[in-house]
């Protein structure tokens, strides 16, 4: 038997791809309620983490953040269950693209999650925590009213639409190296809606996507733990492997996406992922959620593998559920 490890430990062995005592396992969502001030995210993800004892922790900061930074507004729901209502998009044209302007990112909306990272990181020492950054394209979506208003911008105003996306990338690099040096182990790259063949062909993704996104994952090099999201179902995932990030993390029960053991054999770095936060976590019973988990870890061979959610869950997931993932990680590890 291996001898225990310290959480750090598991979880920089998990992404070397050397052995484990058992491998590691963390889930994540939102607390609509409590995550509009850096004091109620710092409070919401640790009584998450505490709860569950998970071996790191992804924070999962209120989505709107990005945008609100150049000025959109939405409406908190008042809710711990119902994301806020965007109530003023920035970009309702081609026009309105000029007027992005790189951000300061230790102030403001930004400035707020990384207060709330510090105040994390303090209270957990050195358990890994990592911070959600969105990909330069999912922010622009954010400025506008929908992704549907960004398809039309790449056609009518491309010259535009780079520059802005420039701005964007440039903001988001020096906000992933801030958050690098407040103590994060790395940051957690989403796709979002752009992840997925349904909305950008790996073309289009080629042109309006890459060139930004390994700008921001740049300025994170040199970080243990730095996970590519590619969300979605249909999604791009085998076209990203040679981004610089240490695990690639995706809805790998998706019958439209390549499995754990398609990407371990296409890669040597780790995956992440393996239940399904719809259908299981949130929609089935303990024992599903500790067949699919047991299934992925047997998939695995417990290396170069943490245990998780495919995305974030939702937050009426019961707790019977994340228990029964918690355990299904405590069950895995030499024989």
């Amino acid at each position: 038997m291996a001898s225990e490890m310290t959480k750090r430990q598991r979880v920089l062995a998990a992404l070397r791809g050397d052995p484990v005592d058992r491998v590691p396992v963390s889930a994540w969502g939102h607390d609509y309620l409590r995550e509009w001030s850096p004091l109620g995210l710092s409070w919401a993800t640790l009584d998450a983490y505490r709860r569950y004892d998970w071996d790191f922790i992804k924070v999962n900061p209120r989505a709107t953040y990005y945008a609100e930074g150049w000025g959109a507004r939405y409406l908190p729901s008042g809710k711990a269950n119902q994301p806020p209502k965007l109530t003023g998009a920035l970009i309702t044209s081609a026009a309105d693209l000029d007027r992005l302007r790189v951000l300061n990112v230790t102030r403001g909306a930004y400035g707020d999650q990384l207060e709330a990272l510090s105040a994390i990181i303090k209270e957990v020492g050195e358990v890994p925590v990592i911070q959600t950054v969105f990909s330069p394209l999912a922010v622009m979506s954010r400025l506008c009213r929908s992704p549907k208003d960004v398809p039309p911008l790449m056609v009518e105003a491309t010259s535009q639409l780079k520059s802005a996306l420039t701005i964007i990338a440039e903001t988001l690099a020096a906000y992933a190296r801030a958050c690098i040096d407040r103590g994060a182990a790395g940051i957690f790259f989403a796709t979002v809606e752009w992840g997925s063949r349904d909305n950008i062909s790996p073309q289009t993704y080629e042109l309006f996507a890459r060139p930004y996104d390994l700008r921001v994952l740049e300025a994170a090099q040199g970080a243990p733990f730095n996970v590519l999201h590619v969300c979605r179902d249909n999604n791009l995932l085998n076209d990203l492997l040679d981004y610089p990030v240490a695990a690639f993390h995706w809805a790998a029960h998706s019958d439209s996406n390549p499995s754990l053991a398609d990407i371990l054999s296409r890669t040597d770095k780790a995956v992440m992922g393996g239940v399904s936060h719809e259908s299981t976590i949130l929609s089935g019973t303990p024992e599903a959620v500790s067949a699919e988990a047991a299934a992925a870890i047997e998939q695995t061979g417990e290396r170069r593998f943490l245990l998780a959610p495919g995305c974030s869950v939702d937050p009426q997931t019961p707790e019977a559920n994340l228990r029964a993932l918690r355990e299904a990680a405590q069950r895995s590890g030499p024989t």
